[in-house]
This record gives C-alpha cells, sequence and structure tokens, in this order.
C-alpha cells in the first residue's frame, strides 16, 4: 500500500477536527439543558465561579466545560482578567429559543440519537426499523425545537404567501388538518394567525398529542383546534380545505397510502402544503455541511422509522422533486410544484 504523506496529514486533521467536535456535541447538549448558554447569554465577561452560581453547577465542572468550548470558539477566553465571554451572535444561536438559528434542538436530537444507537445498529444486520416511538423522549423534544423557530420565521411570512389563494381561505375560515403534528408547534401557529379557521392535529405518537392538546390550552385556543391520534393514512374526516405536512412524509413506510388518503379528504380547490428537508438533487450535489447533516439525519432516524412502519418505503430525507412528482401524481393530484424553499426546506403546493 502505497501512502501519500500529505494526503494522510491532510485526513488525520480532518479526523482530529471531527473528533472534537463530535465529542463536543455531547458538552453543548449539557449546556443547554443545564442552562448555561442561557446563563451567560448578554451577561458579559464572567469567572468560571460566577458561571457556576448563576446556573447552580459545581465550579470546577464549569471551568472544565468552560475550557473545552473556549477551544471549539464557542466561549471567548480573556486570559488576563481569566474570564469568558458568550459572543452575542453565538448566544442568538444556543440560548435564544426563538431565535430562527437556535440549535438546542439539533443538540437535543443528535443526544437522541446516540441512545439509540445499539437499535440501529441491530436494524442494520437485520433490515428492520426503529420506530420514532422506540427512541427516547429528547428525540420528540428536540425535533419540536429544532424546526419551530424555522416554523416561527416563514410559515406565515412566506410559506403561506406562496400558495395559491391559502391565506385568504384562512382569513375567511377554513377547515385544516395538519398530518403528522407531533407537539402542535405548526398547528398552534396557524390556529393564532387565523382565529376564523378550524384546525384539527393528526400523529400516530400517543405522547405527542398529549402534549399538543396541553398546549393548545395553554394558548387558550383549544376551542378551535383538536388533536387526535391518528395515522396519516387513515385520519378521520373530510372537505379540509387545507391538509399540512411538515417534514414528515419520507418518515412514513407508506407515503403513497398517505397521499392518496390526503387527496380523499381534500375538497377539490383545496391544497395540501408539503414541507419536506431540501434536496440538491443528487448525492454528487450534496457533498456539503447541509447535505451531510440531511443524509446522517437521514441514516440514522428517517430510513429506520420508514422500515419499521407498515409499507417499508424507506425513502429516506433526500428525495429529490422528480420522485414527489411521480408519487403525487400516482395518488391523484395535477399540480405539484415548489413555491418556495429555505436553505433547510422545499415548500410544495399540491393541488388536485
Amino acid at each position: 500500500m502505497a501512502i501519500d504523506e500529505a494526503k494522510l496529514e491532510e485526513f488525520m486533521g480532518k479526523a482530529v477536527t471531527e473528533l472534537g467536535a463530535g465529542l463536543g456535541l455531547a458538552l453543548h447538549r449539557l449546556g443547554d439543558d443545564l442552562g448555561i448558554w442561557k446563563a451567560m447569554a448578554g451577561a458579559g465577561a464572567l469567572t468560571p465561579a460566577e458561571v457556576a452560581e448563576r446556573t447552580g453547577c459545581h465550579e470546577r465542572y464549569i471551568r472544565e466545560w468552560l475550557a473545552a468550548e473556549t477551544t471549539g470558539g464557542y466561549v471567548d477566553y480573556n486570559e488576563t482578567t481569566g474570564t469568558f465571554t458568550l459572543a452575542d451572535e453565538v448566544a442568538f444561536a444556543m440560548a435564544n429559543e426563538d431565535s430562527p438559528v437556535f440549535l438546542g434542538g439539533a443538540f437535543q436530537m443528535a443526544a437522541s440519537a446516540w441512545d439509540s444507537l445499539p437499535k440501529v445498529r441491530q436494524a442494520f444486520t437485520t433490515g428492520d426499523g426503529v420506530a420514532s416511538a422506540d427512541h427516547s423522549h429528547d428525540l420528540f423534544v428536540g425535533v419540536e425545537r429544532f424546526f419551530r423557530p424555522g416554523y416561527n420565521a416563514h410559515l406565515l411570512s412566506s410559506w403561506l404567501p406562496a400558495l395559491d389563494g391559502v391565506v385568504e381561505k384562512l382569513e375567511r375560515g377554513a377547515t385544516v388538518a395538519d398530518v403528522g403534528c407531533g407537539h402542535g408547534a405548526t398547528t398552534i401557529i396557524l390556529a393564532e394567525a387565523f382565529p376564523n379557521s378550524t384546525f384539527a392535529g393528526f400523529d400516530y405518537h400517543d405522547a405527542s398529542i398529549l402534549a399538543a392538546r396541553k398546549r393548545a390550552a395553554d394558548a387558550g385556543i383549544a376551542d378551535r383546534v383538536r388533536f387526535e391520534v391518528a395515522k396519516a393514512q387513515d385520519y378521520p374526516g373530510t372537505g379540509y380545505d387545507l391538509v399540512a405536512c411538515f417534514d414528515c412524509l419520507h418518515d412514513m413506510g407508506d407515503p403513497d397510502g398517505a397521499a392518496r388518503h390526503v387527496r380523499s379528504t381534500l375538497v377539490e380547490d383545496g391544497t395540501w402544503l408539503l414541507v419536506e428537508p431540501h434536496c440538491d438533487g443528487s448525492l454528487a450535489m450534496s457533498v456539503n455541511p447541509v447535505g451531510r447533516v440531511f443524509y446522517v439525519g437521514s441514516t440514522l432516524l428517517c430510513l429506520p422509522a420508514s422500515l419499521a412502519d407498515e409499507g417499508r418505503r424507506g425513502l429516506g430525507s433526500q428525495v429529490p422533486d422528480s420522485d414527489w412528482q411521480t408519487i403525487l401524481s400516482a395518488a391523484g393530484f395535477s399540480r405539484v410544484r415548489r413555491a418556495t424553499e429555505t436553505p433547510l426546506n422545499r415548500v410544495f403546493e399540491v393541488r388536485p
């Protein structure tokens, strides 16, 4: 074996960098869970003792955590004063849950993936799946915390306006189904924005529906919003003016059956708002940081979920537009267009 020393050195540098980053995810998650990021946000220069006092943590552990986050470039260190500062830009992503770039949910999802690694390892050898419900609670909370900032930033301001006539229908009063609603974040965003419309959220996961009901009650909109346990292939009701699926259709074992059921429950001039992960169209075009995150997430979470579900379609998260066109056309939809997009999402308008 002829080894190119320069290429080996380059690769080892990359691998060591990634090892530190991978281990660093655990510390990012601790910082989120223990409230360290929030305690440092906007506080200026702090000593380890001051951070420990603000968080209720042991100072020695905090000192080591701060040192590790400094080496990763997340925290700034002043050697003269022995203090640590969290830059506003870092705080915006790490501590502000309303920020459109908040990362706490992503680290929580990553933690759940590590927890489930033995199950995924077994699935690799058997070909079976790992159902979403078989992951830890961190997955469901992390998914909501990761996706909700993007929904808050884009759903009302750009995604709905990109759909032909949908905003006007919602303002007048429409009947809406949010399929695969999880904890109900998108359902509640829509219900609060359009008081003349009524909303139903459906998800197969019992605990998520219980959480969604509580959140609707806390928001004071339970009179216009209901949440029920149901699958995408058989959720109840017909005559919906709008059906929405946010980042979930590719996870299903039978997305074809789900698409057919959506078609059967929509009014003839209704709209299906289908939001899916961004896809560059091919593996070669996805060799970039965002594409990597999507393919890693698909391998550990999305594909196992589909293979654990009835139908076992196994799409993964990176479904090209042309494949969605084929699936949706076969389900009876005549119009499918990418209405808008973000770096993380594609937003399709699907019409009968």
